[in-house]
């Protein structure tokens, strides 16, 4: 399954340290292991101290992890080359081929269908498609989302 709620950070320059160790610690504590898939996404906009305290933080705790199986992905943009991020997690880097806008719609529009039967969300964004999951994005933190 896609990741939940709690199971993604959509970084930016004003997410804070505590941010981004609670999701880390997530992924790499104890009973993580309930196939969940933790992310950053946009991790080349962390602040640097930011991003110095992730690299921190997840290295001590991969080395006092007892689990081997974590599943933690950091989602950066290729074009970001001054970003610490890239360069403290350079040894697992992986690019992804580049795909037009099309194909990627293809693709989730296969994948990210609700089964029949169920009332999706997306309903209440009037999608003909009835894909599963949706980005809402406020600059007001709390307001039903």
């Amino acid at each position: 399954p896609l990741p939940s709620y709690d199971e993604v950070l959509m970084c930016t320059p004003d997410t804070e340290e505590e941010e981004v160790e609670l999701l880390v610690r997530r992924a790499l504590s104890p009973g993580s292991q309930d196939q969940k898939i933790y992310c950053l996404l946009g991790a080349d906009k962390l602040a640097y101290k930011v991003s110095r305290q992730l690299e921190s933080h997840f290295f001590r705790l991969v080395q006092s992890s007892s689990i081997p199986n974590y599943r933690f992905i950091i989602f950066c943009n290729a074009k970001a080359h001054n970003s610490y991020v890239i360069m403290a997690f350079h040894a697992y880097k992986v690019t992804f081929p580049c795909c037009s806008e099309t194909e990627i719609q293809t693709y989730l529009k296969m994948h990210l269908q609700v089964p029949s039967g169920t009332a999706p969300v997306a309903q209440a964004f009037e999608d003909p498609y009835q894909q599963n999951v949706k980005f809402v994005f406020s600059e007001r933190a709390g307001t039903g989302k």
